[in-house]
């Protein structure tokens, strides 16, 4: 587990009670929060993140690129009107 170190000892307390699937969807919303919504392809959306296909998403030994994401989602998914979205439909679809 990775824990964030921080003087707000309740800041660090939260992170370590986070879910690994709430520090993932954390962390793909915060990869997405410069991104202009709606975004309408897969495309874009692997264009949204900022280093593409190989922005990563890690805790502990879960470890998922933006482009591994991608291949769960579906044409029918699109668009997406928000990170969360985005975040909501990949740690779904990947099971976490």
């Amino acid at each position: 587990m990775y824990i964030i170190i921080s003087d707000n000892a309740y800041l660090v307390k939260k992170t370590m009670t986070k879910s690994v699937k709430e520090q993932i969807h954390d962390q793909i919303s915060g990869a997405l929060a410069g991104a202009k919504f709606p975004i309408a392809t897969p495309n874009d959306l692997i264009a949204a993140f900022p280093n593409g296909a190989a922005t990563t998403c890690q805790v502990g030994d879960v470890k998922m690129t933006a482009g591994e994401a991608g291949k769960l989602l579906k044409a029918s998914d699109f668009p997406f009107k928000s990170a969360k979205a985005v975040a909501d439909i990949i740690v779904d679809r990947a099971g976490l």
